[in-house]
């Protein structure tokens, strides 16, 4: 029989499908639409559906406390800064590579919470993002020919994720998710709809539209997906399946573009996704500890 966390995990596995082939759809648009012009569009309807289903689900009932609302609007900022560099980076490497550094973002974010939040963080796991960490240099291989501006991008990526994400943990868990993630993907379609009046916007065609709506409708999956996910399951049990996007890079990037890492980048990425799931695996045994203690 089917338990709740086995469950959890399929859908999560899905999600994350989802939105890896969201990256693809992005890196395919490369050179044909400016990035601008992509983010303005994709935004504008991922931000319509999700304020329908806010609405829905009650969302505008509870509303977001100031606190909150605040919380919000700098996680907004913290995804447009990601989105530029993150997608200007896909767009100029191979997409395994990308999404390999971007697992290394949970590793950031323990880090960044015991520096910056006080969070207790003992040295098994502080060894974990130091060894992750290394994982993540073997895929850039820093020198003359491996290191280059899009794989700094890619870092600055990983850093804006991590002031994303320790936002959101900031959040009251009276936040409603759908409103949360309406509110930053309106801001993502607020900033780029004015930077894109600084360039030329190009009339889709039949190709570049529908990977423009394929987009919205994989993107919007994969947010109900993943919270559908956290909802059913226990969160120290689903959060290592987040992994999975990395061999769902893989599959797209070699069928969608014929890329195939070198075998230095898949063993930087084994180490990465290692030492991430062994940082969830302590988390949550440390957690129970605590629960037991109690």
């Amino acid at each position: 029989m089917v338990n709740d966390n086995t469950r959890a995990a399929g859908i999560m596995v899905i999600s994350m499908a989802l939105f890896t082939l969201n990256d693809t759809f992005m890196k395919l648009l490369a050179g044909e639409v400016s990035l601008f012009q992509i983010l303005t569009l994709r935004n504008a309807l991922v931000t319509t559906i999700l304020l329908v289903l806010a609405w829905r689900t009650g969302a505008f009932r509870v509303g977001l406390s100031r606190r909150d609302l605040r919380l919000a609007v700098t996680r907004g900022l913290a995804e447009c800064v990601t989105a530029y560099f993150f997608l200007t980076a896909l767009f100029n490497m191979p997409l395994a590579n990308v999404t390999a550094v971007l697992q290394s973002a949970p590793l950031a974010v323990v880090l960044a919470a015991a520096l910056f939040m006080g969070e207790p963080v003992g040295i098994r796991r502080i060894s974990a993002v130091v060894i992750g960490f290394c994982g993540v240099l073997l895929i850039l291989r820093p020198g003359p020919e491996g290191f280059n501006i899009y794989a700094l991008y890619c870092l600055i990526a990983v850093g804006c994720i991590t002031v994303r994400d320790l936002v959101t943990r900031k959040l009251s868990h009276e936040a409603p998710v759908f409103l949360v993630t309406a509110i930053t993907s309106g801001m993502v379609c607020f900033f780029f709809g004015v930077m894109s009046l600084g360039v030329e916007w190009v009339a889709l065609t039949a190709r570049s539209g529908g990977l423009i709506g394929g987009a919205v409708v994989v993107v919007v999956g994969a947010y109900i997906a993943s919270v559908q996910a956290m909802r059913i399951g226990e969160v120290s049990f689903v959060s290592p399946f987040r992994y999975s996007s990395l061999l769902w890079a893989l599959l797209l990037g070699f069928v969608a573009f014929g890329e195939w890492p070198e075998p230095a980048t898949l063993a930087g990425a084994a180490i990465v996704v290692g030492s991430g799931v062994y940082s969830f695996w302590r988390e949550s045994r440390l957690a129970r500890r605590r629960a037991h203690s109690a």
